[in-house]
């Protein structure tokens, strides 16, 4: 098959998520990919083209996590200002979707944005191709202006309408799509998977980078990846831990990525003298995750309980910290709760400052941790990539053969 995938994130700079999986995995079973991206961090960029304007980029046979040479990105231009990036978005996608149908011509369309996700839609009934809505967070609720959120949840709403299909990737995203319209006959639940070649707890131990940070055998590391949002709770737990170091003494905190919670972090931690507690790695490159999360001992995920944005979603990384065998500290997030429910790995919190009170109460040594760890490896250790991306491409190539049969 050749398949055009629209999103309207950086392919290149994020770290992997369920679409780099699914489509580098396609790529090595020989389908052809055409990625158009859009470089969602412009504003800060320092990288990017200078003036208003940047020029349309391609890079072929881009590879993230898997040595496929099937997948091309494709970055339209932008115009670098406020409110304008969003027509530029509006101009530019839909030359290039244009373009991809009449030169790429794929056999699926696969959208994962909201304005060129809509467009693709449009332009995929026209052109008799079948588009497929892949759901994997609400994204009209991340929309920096919220003056432009209800517009986001209207042009959602069309989207799913105009689709042959829609993709979830939990059961409260799937709950929620159904309310914006979505019709349960065409609709499919891929949950998030693993490599469970590459999270291996057996052969990442993380001993030589608990060296490295000068961890004792006796500390407790407590682990978090991914982008530090200020609702994340890192900020709060890190100053619970400062106001109470000496009672948590062999407690480590260790963040690993960049984000808007940085340097608020970095204060924390000069404020309350954390230089060997707090450990900030910033962002590291993903093929040193599973040394990561192996020096730790327990993961974390202490996000606001209230924050919309975190109702429904259930993070990739979730199931990769499972998969090494670590016990997480969550947030009791409805979209957590529902798919992972009850003693299956998560220990359930309802603030950022009950991690340490878990800590005193849940995890008092490490056959503890080491138990809780076991329940959620036995959880997800079906959820391998090759099994999800399977169930993918069925239900892409059941679509495209509909469309064959209905020329005939």
């Amino acid at each position: 098959m050749k398949i055009l995938v629209v999103q309207e994130s950086d392919w290149i700079k994020r770290n992997p998520h369920q679409q780099h999986h699914l489509m580098e995995l396609l790529g090595l079973r020989g389908h052809q990919i055409h990625v158009i991206d859009y470089p969602i961090d412009w504003k800060s960029d320092e990288s990017s083209s200078k003036g208003i304007k940047t020029k349309r980029e391609v890079y072929k046979g881009y590879k993230k996590v898997y040595n496929t040479s099937n997948v091309t990105v494709i970055r339209p231009p932008i115009i670098k200002i406020p409110v304008l990036n969003y027509i530029s978005i509006l101009y530019y996608h839909r030359k290039e979707i244009k373009k991809q149908i009449n030169e790429f011509n794929p056999d699926v369309i696969v959208g994962f944005g909201i304005l060129n996700a809509n467009i693709a839609a449009s332009l995929a009934k026209k052109n008799n191709i079948p588009f497929v809505y892949y759901f994997i967070d609400v994204l009209y609720d991340l929309i920096p202006e919220k003056r432009f959120r209800a517009l986001g949840k209207a042009i959602t709403k069309r989207t799913i309408k105009k689709s042959s299909h829609v993709i979830t990737i939990n059961r409260k995203l799937n709950e929620t799509t159904v309310d914006l319209g979505a019709n349960p006959h065409n609709m499919s639940i891929i949950g998030a998977g693993i490599n469970l070649k590459q999270f291996n707890y057996k052969q990442h131990n993380g001993f030589k980078l608990r060296k490295y940070y000068h961890i004792k055998n006796d500390d407790i590391v407590l682990f978090f990846m991914g982008f530090l949002y200020d609702f994340a709770g890192l900020k709060e737990l890190a100053i619970a831990l400062g106001k109470n170091k000496e009672k948590y003494k062999n407690i480590k905190l260790m963040i690993t990525g960049d984000g808007d919670a940085y340097k608020a972090l970095e204060l924390i931690r000069n404020k309350y003298d954390m230089e060997d507690q707090l450990i900030l790695t910033g962002r590291q490159k993903y093929k040193l995750m599973p040394d990561l999360i192996g020096a730790s001992d327990i993961c974390i995920l202490p996000a606001y309980k209230d924050e919309v944005i975190m109702q429904d979603i259930v993070p990739i990384k979730i199931y990769e910290y499972m998969a090494m065998k670590k016990p997480v500290i969550a947030t009791r997030l409805p979209g957590l709760v529902a798919e992972f429910g009850e003693n299956n790995g998560l220990v359930y919190i309802d603030k950022p400052e009950d991690v340490l009170k878990v800590i005193d109460t849940k995890f008092k040594n490490k056959r503890d941790i080491i138990n809780v760890g076991s329940q959620g490896h036995g959880f997800v250790e079906d959820n391998d990539w090759k099994n999800v991306t399977l169930k993918f491409e069925s239900i892409l190539e059941n679509l495209v053969l509909d469309i064959l049969l209905k020329e005939i």
